[in-house]
């Protein structure tokens, strides 16, 4: 009798399912619930009152093939409103700083010089797997300026061949060091595959705008977070305090590279 009534059950689909397949499935399905609550959260680890609105969905990029030298910005022409980090080499040493653009997903550019990385670049290879992408920053790090075409087409084409070799990048953005550059430096760029000289603003500090005010982001500022006059903290700290100031003002961080 018991064996009939169970077999009444499972023709009329009454049991449960034993199907692998939809338990692998319901098993997945769990595991992206808890990647995006965990997601969810991570902005308050790093000490944001909120998560980061997603960035707009960028224009068509700047530039194209009747480009002859790479423009250099400071500012991206964009109504809308974000902002974008870039960082300088260090960058890769602080683990918490990897940890922070890896948990928030935040789009950032760092430029590297050979020079400061080192050799193996184990550590800007975890800082580009935790979603960073990795431009140039030159070789050796030395100013640019006035020097002779073949110098300056060395430590350009010198740093992209060691960031291929080492990361599997071809860098397309050059922060030319101390943001010094002359005309030489953008024809010695453009043989090197350089699209864009990238220069920076200030970040956004408290009582440097308009009646002494906190200072407002401009829709499209390169920045680098650290905040002129204030002793250099931690990554992470220096990109939280401009992170909130930002949201403050109804922006976002935007990757960079999508809209260049």
């Amino acid at each position: 009798m018991a064996a009939g009534a169970g077999a009444v059950v499972l023709l009329s689909g009454c049991a449960p399912s034993v199907d692998p397949i939809e338990r692998l499935g319901r098993k997945a399905a769990q595991r992206v619930h808890r990647t995006h609550a965990s997601h969810e959260r991570a902005y308050r680890r790093w000490g944001l009152a909120a998560p980061l609105a997603p960035a707009p969905r960028p224009p068509r990029p700047l530039g194209g093939a009747q480009e002859r030298l790479p423009v250099a910005l400071d500012r991206v022409p964009t109504r809308d409103k974000v902002v974008f980090l870039t960082y300088d080499e260090g960058a890769e040493d602080d683990s918490r700083f990897v940890d922070m653009v890896r948990e928030l997903r935040l789009p950032v550019s760092v430029f590297l010089t050979d020079r400061a990385v080192g050799p193996g670049y184990a550590r800007a290879a975890r800082l580009r797997a935790a979603g960073a992408v990795i431009q140039n920053h030159t070789l050796d790090r030395t100013a640019l300026r006035g020097r002779p075409y073949d110098e300056q087409r060395a430590e350009i084409c010198g740093q992209r061949d060691r960031l291929k070799a080492r990361l599997g990048v071809l860098p397309r953005l050059l922060r030319p060091p101390y943001g010094r550059y002359d005309r030489t430096t953008l024809r010695a760029a453009a043989d090197c595959g350089i699209t864009a000289l990238i220069l920076w603003r200030p970040a956004p500090s408290p009582g440097t705008g308009r009646h002494g005010g906190d200072a407002a982001p401009r829709s499209g500022d390169i920045v680098l977070p650290h905040e002129a006059g204030r002793p250099l903290a931690s990554l992470t700290a220096e990109t939280t305090r401009l992170l909130r100031r930002i949201q403050s003002r109804g922006f976002t961080v935007g990757r960079l590279e999508d809209y260049l």
